[in-house]
């Protein structure tokens, strides 16, 4: 069993109190001492391989909540895949290209146009972004450390090196040659702020409500006296109106109003709303003179409001013929404005395919505004102005030229650059597209080959994102990315696309050292057609990130040219993380790249995580500085807590969390501290075990297996059901399962087993006895303490440093290079059901105590457990030492008389009701008529079939209580719940009140040691100086006193005298006290 002891304790002692963020840097630098990462990497090799792909972030900020939260997870699905038995490479990555990057040299450089970066040069602007992109990373290497994630930044993957745009190259030239690349001039999302298109997807990702300009505004018709009222959000795109568009099967009225001689044309479905808006009272304003089809309006002309586009050199005649006049389409809905829609094709998606619908666009159109959001200097009025500053001056050309109807304002959703955080516009632009919406299904086929966690994010968004995803627009006309390797004609009737350097360096004979745009945009290659034509030249646009982002399960790796022998088994990846933003971001890039190219899902498993909020509710936001600092948190409470706090929360089912300081401090008390301190005792009384017995600490699960002690039994079996669950859950990657169930077993563990077996596993019942119950407790604490090493890893190294001492194998220096334990006997149902009896008769017992108010350290006459079956009596009589200890009562009786008791069944109707539908009403009134009898047989068989419909014990809700009326004794009191009645006899007599005094006498001598910092080694002895009149009482009492202190104890009339006595007196009722303890040598 137990070897003997030759100097000093198995266990080093362990401080009551601990500072947790200052240990977590003592696991720092222990981590560093024994290059722990790398080490575990190496006892990997030869491992199965479990594939992890980690998104790029940017390293142009520092890692905020949300990348902690991601990195969590991350950290906590790898640490399991590690310690289960795979090789699992960890390899951080960055993002170093595109929007992010420039915009902060466009900030820095008050770059306000794409003219500013040509005159300070492509090449000086470039090496600007390079030199920034790195900015943080240093910052990020010690942040990610110190929030305990493992992960390789020596080996990291850049976006920016030339390995990496190499095979952005080779994927674009597989893409280009399937078909599926094309040029199109489109109306697209565009960045007015970073003076390019993005694609639609970039789009969703930044909406919020504004408050924008609502006008209505009259077209004078040119063949008769009507005014078209068109409704528009964009005055500033009035200007470039070409049509008007009506639906040819609605009805519209003639509103004449009297006071402006003013015939008004709107839809008659929306005249209510139109008068509402405007304030036009009919019959007093406007009146209807007139109703026509809206068919009846095709073909009519009207004049334009603004003449620019007729005063600009590029708008034919031809053009002018086919301009200005009404369309019927039915894209125009009974929703909102006037029922007649203003349409300017360059700036509208719609207004773009109706024009090409109905022939209106005869060629290339004037642009009226420019690359960043301002009309043409040479326009009069408006020229130079930022085209939503223009509103203001158009509505005010409006009003001066009688078309201003109504201006008013409208609270609407709009899309921000989710870069700049301004406002998009729509705007034509050519653009290079990959094709998506012919391939949807294709997608969608590789999209079901997923596992989603939680599965709404697949099933809800994803999946119906993929059904309407449009063909992804994949350039932009910007400077710091991956060139886009096409080499074109004039005319762009030749196109080349280049896949590789070599292929580069081939036909254009020049050396190649990096692919950013100031070193091949003065490459030319020759034209297929022959030396006679001229050379072709790369076209200006570079790659979206998003692209390059989505490419990395082979870019990383520089596939094909490098590693395709192993490209085979690292793809697809076995896990990917993020956020939901990414469902239309990377997830969606991911998804698009590997279906073209190998027609298979990018990864297998995901996990999609929520939004960290601030505390309240809004975005967090440095200028608002309405978070706290991520690093001051940890700083004061420890990675671990805020691990813990994110994990636990609703954010990892993909649910908002705002993100409240008090919850990881919460953690912090209801966790991290009570397993310390079950550590802590385990520690404590292993030493005492070891002085008092001479024998070495050496941890037996033999011993708890053939215990004669239901609670090491119960122990072990609840430790099984914990494992089981824990690779259960992990297994399907559902996090948010793992740890409620690794937090119960904390509180089973802690407030149950430690509580109720502290006396023995302090030797009260014998040292063979005593060291069972610390084998059981050493046992499930170490399997504990490792299945948390995923999510607190800094508190289990600590812990486990100290645990391995007492290990009768070789253990490992750390615990994250350990196998986590798996299940190794079978879970006991019957000792489970037991122990749940009796916990539930505790804490009935302690509510009634709490109700009466009388304390815990009042003993009590009696207690009366009631249950109509025999088999929940036997429970609590088997295991009623426990209960008397734990409620401090005297005497247990058993009943099967469950008169007193009155039991109310109801349905429950969040479950059963959209189940049962419109037979709610029903069985419920079934359920509720249910006799009592009716309700134990229901019980009993574990449900029943009423009216048709199977219920069962989840579709109720049983309350049970105790009739008051029926109690005779007004110092009886109880209380009931499904599982068992409890009935407490308050009577108080004079024997009771001894006890109450000896354990109060107890409760001080313990204080006093721990005052003295007295550990369980020291030698002293114990003085208890009653006052005379209750001397012989206190007497009585002394075993009791024995047994609880753990040491003899001296009753006396004077405690020594000595400067090694220290001494505290009290009064407990009307009696004096004094006890005391003297140091001994």
């Amino acid at each position: 069993m137990a070897e003997p002891v030759s100097g000093g304790t198995t266990f080093n002692p362990v401080d009551d109190k601990v500072d947790f963020p200052r240990e977590e840097e003592r696991v720092l630098r222990y981590w560093q001492e024994i290059d722990a990462f790398h080490t575990a990497n190496k006892l990997a090799a030869g491992r199965p391989k479990f594939n992890f792909y980690d998104g790029p972030p940017f390293a142009t900020g520092l890692p905020h909540y949300g990348h902690i939260l991601a990195g969590t997870i991350k950290d906590v699905v790898t640490r399991y895949a590690y310690q289960t038995g795979h090789d699992v490479e960890r390899r951080f990555g960055w993002d170093c290209h595109g929007l992010p990057i420039e915009y902060e040299i466009d900030k820095t450089n008050n770059i306000k146009h794409l003219n500013d970066v040509l005159e300070m040069g492509i090449s000086v602007y470039n090496e600007k972004c390079r030199d920034i992109v790195m900015r943080y990373s240093s910052e990020w290497r010690t942040i990610v450390a110190r929030t305990g994630r493992w992960i390789d930044f020596d080996n990291d993957y850049k976006t920016l090196n030339t390995s990496y745009m190499e095979t952005l190259w080779w994927i674009f030239k597989q893409l280009h040659g399937k078909g599926l690349v094309y040029r199109g001039f489109q109306v697209m999302p565009y960045s007015m702020a970073c003076t390019t298109p993005v694609s639609n997807f970039e789009a969703n990702l930044n909406y919020k409500d504004v408050t924008d300009p609502a006008v209505y505004v009259a077209f004078r018709c040119i063949e008769e006296p009507l005014e078209m009222v068109a409704w528009t959000t964009t005055p500033w795109t009035l200007p470039s109106n070409l049509a008007l568009i009506v639906n040819p099967d609605f009805v519209y009225v003639v509103l004449h109003h009297v006071q402006r001689d003013a015939n008004y044309v709107v839809a008659e479905c929306r005249v209510e709303s139109f008068c509402n808006e405007t304030r036009f009272v009919m019959d007093k304003d406007v009146r209807i003179t007139r109703k026509l089809k809206g068919s009846e309006l095709i073909g009519k002309r009207y004049e334009p409001i603004f003449d620019y586009h007729v005063s600009e050199p590029g708008f034919t005649e031809e053009q002018r013929a086919a301009s200005y006049v009404i369309v019927g389409d039915a894209m125009v809905t009974s929703d909102a404005g006037s029922g007649i829609v203003h349409c300017a094709p360059y700036y509208g998606e719609e207004d773009m395919k109706v024009c090409k619908r109905h022939g209106i666009l005869r060629g290339a159109l004037p642009d009226l505004v420019d690359e960043s959001g301002r009309f043409r200097s040479h326009l009069p009025q408006i020229g130079g102005m930022y085209i939503k500053d223009a509103d203001t001056e158009i509505k005010r050309l409006l009003k001066e030229r009688s078309r201003l109807v109504h201006a008013g304002s409208v609270v609407h959703s709009y899309p921000f650059c989710w870069r700049s955080d301004t406002p998009l516009i729509y705007r034509a632009v050519s653009c290079w597209f990959i094709k998506v919406e012919e391939y949807r299904e294709d997608i969608l086929k590789c999209v079901e080959q997923t596992h989603w966690v939680p599965s709404f994010v697949k099933d809800k968004r994803f999946r119906n994102w993929i059904a309407d995803a449009r063909d992804w627009c994949v350039s932009r006309n910007r400077f710091w990315g991956t060139p886009i390797p096409l080499w074109v004609s004039d005319d762009y009737s030749q196109i080349v696309c280049i896949g590789s350097i070599e292929e580069l360096e081939r036909l254009s004979g020049r050396k190649i050292t990096d692919l950013h745009r100031h070193y091949v945009d003065d490459i030319e290659i020759p034209d297929p057609r022959g030396p006679s034509y001229k050379p072709l030249r790369r076209i200006p646009e570079i790659f979206d990130c998003w692209y390059e982002s989505g490419s990395m399960p082979y870019a990383k790796m520089h596939y094909p040219f490098e590693n395709s022998d192993k490209f085979k088994d690292v793809f697809p990846a076995d896990f990917v993380a993020e956020g939901l933003d990414q469902t239309r971001g990377w997830f969606y890039t991911l998804m698009v790249l590997s279906t073209h190219l190998f027609n298979a899902p990018a990864f297998k498993n995901i996990i999609v995580n929520g939004l960290v909020l601030a505390s309240d509710g809004k975005k967090m936001s440095k200028r608002l500085k309405n978070f706290a600092d991520p690093v001051e948190v940890i700083n004061q409470y420890g990675a671990d807590s805020v691990r813990l706090y994110l994990i636990s929360s609703p954010v990892v089912r993909a649910e908002p969390l705002r993100f409240v300081t008090d919850g990881v401090r919460g953690i912090l008390k209801d966790v991290i501290l009570p397993w310390f301190h079950a550590y802590r005792f385990l520690v404590q009384e292993a030493s005492r075990y070891e002085l008092l017995s001479g024998r070495r600490f050496v941890p037996s699960t033999e011993a708890t297996l053939e215990s004669p002690c239901v609670m090491d039994l119960w122990l072990h079996s609840i430790t099984q059901e914990l494992i089981g669950n824990v690779h259960k859950e992990m297994g399907a990657y559902r996090l948010y399962n793992v740890l409620p169930h690794l937090l119960d077993f904390l509180e089973q563990l802690t407030n149950w087993y430690i509580r109720i077996n502290r006396e023995r596993m302090r030797g009260a019942f014998g040292q063979e006895d005593s060291f069972i119950s610390l084998s059981s407790l050493y046992s499930s604490l170490d399997a504990f303490t490792r299945l948390m090493s995923m999510f607190a890893p800094f508190t289990s190294e600590m812990i486990y440093t100290n645990l391995k001492r007492a290990s009768s194998s070789k253990p490992s220096d750390s615990v994250h290079f350990e196998m986590l334990p798996r299940v190794s006997g079978a879970v006991d149902e019957e000792i489970t059901r037991k122990v749940r009896i009796m916990q539930q008769v505790i804490l009935l017992g302690r509510t009634v105590r709490e109700r009466r108010r009388v304390s815990l350290k009042t003993p009590i006459a009696g207690l009366k457990v009631i249950h109509e079956n025999e088999q929940v009596l036997s429970a609590v009589r088997e295991l009623e030492t426990w209960v008397k200890d734990e409620l401090n009562v005297m005497n247990i009786e058993y009943s099967r008389d469950v008169s007193c008791i009155s039991c109310q069944i109801t349905p429950n109707f969040k479950v059963l009701g959209s189940r049962l539908g419109t037979s709610m009403k029903q069985v419920g009134a079934a359920i509720k008529a249910m006799s009592k009898s009716e309700i134990a047989a229901f019980e009993s068989n574990g449900g029943a079939d009423i009216q048709g419909h199977h219920i069962t014990i989840e579709d109720v809700v049983i309350t049970r209580c105790i009739d008051t009326s029926s109690l005779s004794n007004a110092n009886l009191d109880g209380d009931s719940n499904r599982e068992v009645t409890v009935l407490l006899d308050f009577t108080y007599d004079e024997s009771l009140q001894w006890m109450a005094c000896a354990r109060e006498i107890s409760n001080r001598i313990q204080k006093l040691r721990k005052e003295l910092r007295l550990s369980v080694n020291d030698k002293v002895a114990l003085y208890i100086k009653p006052s005379v009149d209750v001397f012989e009482q206190i007497s009585l009492q002394k075993d009791y006193l024995v047994k609880t202190l753990r040491h003899d104890v001296s009753l006396c009339h004077e405690l020594p005298s000595g400067n090694r006595v220290y001494s505290t007196s009290f009064v407990l009722g009307d009696h004096d006290f004094t006890i005391g303890i003297e140091l001994c040598e």
